[in-house]
Parts: structure tokens; sequence; C-alpha cells
């Protein structure tokens, strides 16, 4: 079931969020568990006996970690790791391992007969599953007191808005929500669906729309040249970032509406005038997780300048392996991680060179500074996309041979003027927005407009969803992960 379904927005949510309210407070939990295991039975219905068995491992992980002290705490906490990763590896990992294996193999003329798995990948079981590492940590940790509620843990796993692509929510942030009576009140539940507005306007009108051009290209590389890859890899810059957020901010909307916060996942991230920066505003629950979870206890920064190095490395490769069991996210997490590497290393040589320049602190170091994020992000998205390595690095020449003839884009902007136009207006208004958000002041300002002026924005958003909106029920991109 998606959010961008008439279903979901007509019929399930109506109906889950009216009869939350109507029941008494001591049932709600079961109605939202009720809830979130027929919402994740819609895609593929046996997949639930996966979250069920992770869910009863963690849990009583968790109850047994709580008991126990020294290296039994210890080792129950590796059993329960190696058992989330376990499931995840084998559905995600085994066959991209044991296919490059067998290609060794074949390479070296050894004996290896084992077949690659015949499975579907459960939506969005990366999610769910650092999402249960995270409570496992932090009750190893004695940040979070052992959930002994069955069903209470199994709704914080299970929780339909943020289910299937996040935000990977910390315990502590939500699981004390389910125990807290939520009223109706108007100004919150306004508040979740001008969220859901907004994020249903990312998707269906941005990300949907620009995924025609995106995959028409991306899909087909040898039929076009570098101005076409330039313009789908712009295009694709933007489609990811509103299909993400935007079903982050649905999430959120939804949660609202339910009396519960979810955390913020993105902060106008294309405003970034730095690859660190870009990586404090992006994906915020996946890149705190990783900095808590992995960076810190690997030492951080408190370590030697190599070590320091190769902590930052490592993160932003597990990153890359975490999207997707495929080379090209490998690439893409290096990328990332080396951006910010040899940004760290020239920070004090670029920062002589704007004082020499007289750039400091002036508007043209910050527009500069944000369009070479963008473009290296830009860049790095080329191997997110492609569908192989192969394929990135033929984009990616072909942009630098070529990428700069325009006008070779006439007759495919001509056809299609329509469509590009609505995608670029609509890109505009995003900017515009993103730009009002971006910094907690503005933020403030745009919170006072009046309420009829919020209104009647609002109600001519809905018109453009309706008229504007591409409802063919396209996947979120992340629910892949």
């Amino acid at each position: 079931m998606l959010f961008n379904s008439l279903f979901f927005l007509f019929v399930f949510f109506p109906i889950v969020g009216g009869f939350y309210y109507l029941l008494p407070h001591k049932f709600r939990w079961a109605w939202l568990l009720l809830a979130s295991c027929y919402f994740y039975m819609s895609f593929i219905p046996g997949y639930i006996l996966i979250l069920a068995i992770t869910i009863t491992i963690d849990y009583f992980a968790a109850i047994f970690i709580g008991r126990s002290k020294g290296h039994s705490k210890r080792f129950l906490l590796i059993l329960s790791i190696l058992a989330n990763i376990g499931m995840l590896f084998i559905f995600k990992y085994f066959n991209f391992f044991n296919t490059n294996i067998i290609s060794l193999a074949e390479f070296f003329h050894w004996n290896y007969s084992i077949e690659n798995l015949k499975l579907i990948l459960p939506i969005g079981l990366s999610f769910h599953t650092f999402q249960s590492l995270s409570y496992i940590i932090e009750v190893y940790r004695g940040r979070q007191k052992v959930e002994r509620h069955f069903g209470i843990f199994a709704v914080y796993v299970l929780f339909f808005p943020q289910l299937v692509a996040g935000p990977i929510e910390r315990p502590q942030n939500l699981l004390h929500q389910f125990y807290e009576k939520h009223y109706f009140r108007l100004e919150q539940f306004m508040s979740g669906m001008r969220l859901i507005i907004w994020g249903l306007f990312k998707k269906v009108v941005i990300a949907d729309r620009a995924s025609v051009f995106v995959d028409q290209i991306f899909n087909n590389v040898n039929d076009f040249t570098g101005p076409y890859f330039a313009l789908a890899t712009f295009l694709f810059a933007f489609q990811i970032y509103c299909d993400f957020s935007g079903y982050s901010d649905m999430a959120r909307g939804i949660a609202r509406t339910l009396g519960f916060e979810l955390m913020v996942n993105f902060r106008s991230p294309y405003f970034s005038r730095s690859i660190s920066e870009f990586w404090t505003r992006w994906h915020i629950s996946l890149s705190t997780w990783f900095r808590d979870y992995v960076y810190v206890p690997l030492g951080g920064n408190r370590v030697s300048s190599f070590r320091w190095t190769y902590n930052l490395f490592i993160v932003f490769l597990l990153s890359g392996i975490w999207h997707g069991a495929n080379w090209t996210y490998v690439v893409w997490g290096a990328m990332n991680g080396f951006y910010l590497i040899f940004s760290i290393w020239t920070k004090k040589i670029r920062s002589k060179i704007a004082g020499i320049l007289k750039l400091k602190h002036t508007f043209l170091e910050k527009a500069l500074q944000l369009i070479v994020t963008f473009l290296l992000i830009e860049a790095s998205w080329i191997f997110f996309r492609a569908q192989s390595l192969g394929d990135a690095w033929y984009i990616l020449k072909q942009i630098f041979i070529e990428g700069y003839k325009i006008t070779s884009l006439q007759p495919f902007i001509q056809r299609y003027n329509y469509s590009i136009g609505i995608i670029f207006a609509a890109i505009i208004l995003l900017i515009l927005v993103d730009y009002f958000i971006a910094e907690d002041k503005r933020a403030k300002k745009l919170q006072k407009i009046s309420m009829p002026l919020q209104v009647f924005a609002y109600s001519f958003l809905v018109f453009i969803i309706i008229l504007l909106g591409q409802f063919s029920n396209e996947h979120f991109i992340y629910f892949q992960f």
C-alpha cells in the first residue's frame, strides 16, 4: 500500500485515524499494530513472518541483556546483532556476494557450485532492521529501559507511517509515545495534513513526473548523448530528493495527525555549502545512526588523523552498501567519503585562496560553495541511479565531453515542453520553500503567515496536485532499501 494511492488516502488512513481516536486509550496500541500489519501485508503478506521473527528475537534479547552483566551481556548483544544482520544479509546481500564469488571462481577455474537464492527483498528491510538494532544497542548501553510489553515493542518496529522508508527512529523518541494518551487537536491535525499535502506534492508533481524522463534516459544510455544525461542527472537529483523527503513529510504528517512526532529527516539539503553540511541535512535519521553506532565506536575524531580518515571512509562505504547490493552503491558511498575527506584535507588551502581573492564571507563565496557542493552531489547521484558501473562511467564521460551542448536538447524539450515546464516550475516552488525553511529564522517568519493565507496556499497546492499529479501508483525509491 502506497501513501500516494487513492485507497490509502481515502480509505485506509481515514479509517485508521478515525477508529484510533474513538477507541479507549488501552486498546489503541492493538489497533495500531493491526493496522500496521495490514499495511505491510498489502505488499507481500508472507513477509510479515520475517518481521515477527526479528521482533521476537529482539524483544527477548533486550530482556536478557537487561538482566545480564559483563561478558554475557556483550555476548547477547552480539548474538542479537548477528541475528538482525544475518536476516538482512540473506535477503539483501547474499546474492550480491555470491555472484561476485561465482565470477571470481570462474576466473580462477575453481569448483564452486552454490547458486543464488530465489528471494524477493522484503520492502523496507534495512529500515526496520536498523530501528530494531538501535533499540537493542540503547538497552545495552543503559540509555533505554527494557520494553516488557510485547505489543508496544511490536508497534515500535511496525508503526506503519515510517515502517518501510523511515525515518529510522530511536526508542527514546518513539517508544514512550505509545503509552501517552493522545487527544484529537485540530491544530495538530491540520499541521499533519499540511505535511501530507506538501509531501504528496513533492512525490506526484515533481518526483513521479521527473521519473518518466530519468528512467527513459538512464535505462537506455546508448540512445542518448551528453546533454540528455546532464538533464536526466539534474532531474534525478530532484526526483530522489522529492521522492524520499516527500515520503518522510507524509510519514511525519500521518503520525502527527495521530498525535505522534517523528524526527525530521531532511533540512533543505541542496542549500548546503559543503559535503559535511549536506550529510547533516540529508537522510538525517540514517546519517546520525551511522554516527552514533559506527563512527563513534570506531573512535570518531578522537584518534590520529589517519584513523579519523579511515573511520569516515568506512562509514560512507557502509552507507553505500546499506543502500543496495550493487557496486554502483559502493562507489556512490566511496565518492561521498572521498569528497568529505578531501574537503578536510584542503580546508586550510581553500581558506587561504578565498582570503587572497577577498571572497571570505561574501555572497559570491557562499554561491560558489553551494554550486560546487550541488555539482559534486549530482556526480555521485549518477552512480546511485545508473544500472551498472559501466553505464555510470559512460554517462559521466559524456557529460564532460558534450554536456554543454544544450541546444541539442531542443527537439526533446519541444516534444515534452508541457511536462518539462511543469517540473521546472514545481522545482522553483520547491527551492523557494526550501530557502525559507533552510534556516530557523526564516522558517519562523514563514510560520507567522496568517491562517487564511495558509488555507488558501494549501488549497491551491491540493488543486495543483489533483490537476498535475502523476497518480500511477509509483513506488517510493527508498522502498527497495
